[in-house]
């Protein structure tokens, strides 16, 4: 299945490529965006960290079907990009994001989880997202928390940071389904 992309509000969703590579190069390596991700994430961050992530990770996950890879790219500069967010069939890890420092605090990424979260539910036909995050870090939960999901585990987990407490968030597609406004001409 070809990854698709995706138009919201404020968004472009492009399927990722190998050529993103150098912008992301350029955004991702910063402590506020890497602390609180897994700690197979190296650190310092090498200066071919994207290219090596994409070319041996994850666009082979992607073309075995085993993950969805997209760039966030603002509609009005499409050709900046800003972030990634990614679906994963991994046991208790089936979403993952960043997003550039400058385009923090603004609801983009909410707006890019909630088209994923469609496209697992609605396309994928998976039945329920879980989604591993630390317990500090307050941006992420409340994305969680925004979207309806529920803190189902607790457990300790290795991040760039250091060993953290980690929150296993959940929804199911019937809960997301329930609670996703109907479209216009639907009501």
């Amino acid at each position: 299945m070809v990854t698709p992309e995706f138009m919201t509000q404020r968004l472009l969703l492009r399927p990722l490529e190998l050529a993103d590579a150098e912008q992301v190069q350029v955004l991702f390596p910063h402590w506020e965006i890497v602390r609180y991700l897994a700690n197979h994430v190296p650190w310092p961050y090498p200066s071919d960290g994207a290219f090596r992530y994409y070319r041996d990770e994850a666009l082979p996950a992607a073309e075995r079907g085993e993950e969805w890879h997209w760039t966030l790219r603002l509609k009005s500069a499409p050709g900046q990009l800003i972030g990634s967010i990614s679906l994963m069939r991994k046991e208790n890890n089936n979403r993952g994001f960043w997003l550039g420092l400058p385009w923090h605090g603004q609801g983009l990424m909410s707006e890019a989880c909630a088209v994923v979260t469609d496209y697992w539910f609605d396309v994928l036909n998976f039945a329920v997202m879980r989604v591993p995050k630390a317990a500090a870090n307050a941006p992420s939960r409340r994305i969680s928390e925004k979207s309806g999901m529920r803190i189902v585990a607790t457990e300790e987990r290795d991040y760039v940071s250091g060993r953290l407490l980690t929150e296993i968030w959940e929804i199911t597609a019937e809960e997301w389904r329930a609670r996703r406004p109907l479209p216009k001409d639907d009501r």
